[in-house]
């Protein structure tokens, strides 16, 4: 087990959604002393100069490689060549210049996206190389899963510690709401609000409602990976969720009577759906550095539907 606590330890990404729950937890749970946010305008990490410096200025011993560029199914649909440089570019050279800097450990965080499209149900570990991933979000999963292949190599040829860790779609208070990029659960609770707001009488929404998906709050899955950080050095794979998984169906219907919209829902079955049905295996995560999910979902997504009501409060308040 690393005692992180004296680390000097660096957050990619760590002005971001999950990146600031972790940053917040290493220092307030953990006691951590050095944690350094690496994050735009500060350090470009598609730029290996801008890589470079940022190790000569930081000299971290543990890395959390967190910073992604990342959407729902639109967003995917609409930029799968920049969704597949920016992050394969970002992690192959934040992973080559940490072996050359000598680091201690090297924390990768991957997706969910990065399972074939018709892997059995619960995904194994053991079952991600076994088919291509769902079209959609293909580039993006791709991106992130060429960085497990150097990971792995690394370790084998250079000895690095770096671990590699596939989270299901996280949420919480704090998550992106923009339409243009947002995912699925942001973007229901926003239409709903509006709705309600605005007394419109229907909502819409992708696909038909069949596809399953599994959530993982945002603050379980930083605890997660700090454990992962303390706990795991192997170099397999590790899931991240909470091994349960939810209709598009019955999370609309829950979101809508959670903001308290009652109109009509929708669907618009000649937009895609994307991966048929996702659902972790998270024994391993419990096995491996015992950790387990507790944010059970109809509360989380009360609360980032409130902390979302607030902001919009504030922002009206703000405009007036």
């Amino acid at each position: 087990m690393i005692n992180l606590k004296e680390k000097r330890i660096i957050v990619t990404g760590g002005n971001g959604f999950l990146g600031k729950h972790v940053v917040q937890r290493l220092r307030d749970n953990r006691g951590c002393r050095s944690v350094s946010i690496v994050d735009l305008p500060a350090y470009d990490l598609r730029d290996i100069h801008q890589i470079r410096r940022m190790y000569d200025d930081l000299k971290p011993e543990i890395v959390i490689h967190l910073a992604a560029v990342v959407g729902g199914i639109g967003a995917n649909m609409e930029n799968p060549g920049r969704f597949f440089y920016d992050n394969a570019i970002m992690g192959i050279q934040l992973i080559h210049e940490g072996t050359l800097h000598g680091i201690d450990k090297m924390v990768i965080l991957g997706t969910v996206c990065c399972y074939p499209k018709f892997a059995p149900v619960p995904f194994k570990e053991d079952d991600l190389w076994n088919g291509y991933p769902e079209e959609t979000n293909a580039p993006y999963g791709l991106a992130k899963k060429m960085l497990l292949v150097q990971s792995q190599a690394y370790r084998q040829q250079y000895g690095l510690n770096s671990i590699f860790l596939m989270p299901v779609n996280l949420y919480g208070p704090g998550d992106n709401f923009d339409p243009r990029s947002s995912h699925v659960i942001p973007a229901l609770i926003r239409k709903c609000l509006d709705a309600r707001m605005k007394a419109e009488p229907s909502i819409s929404v992708w696909g038909n409602g069949k596809a399953t998906r599994e959530f993982l709050y945002v603050k379980d899955a930083a605890e997660g990976i700090i454990l992962a950080a303390e706990k795991y050095d192997k170099a397999g794979p590790i899931n991240l969720g909470t091994g349960l998984e939810i209709t598009v169906h019955e999370l609309v219907s829950l979101i809508a009577r959670i903001t308290g919209f009652k109109g009509e829902i929708i669907w618009e079955t000649n937009k895609p759906d994307g991966q048929p049905r996702r659902r972790l295996d998270t024994s391993k995560a419990k096995e491996e550095f015992g950790f387990e999910a507790s944010m059970p979902l109809e509360a989380g997504l009360k609360e980032t539907a409130d902390w979302y009501a607030g902001l919009r409060v504030t922002e009206k308040d703000n405009a007036e």
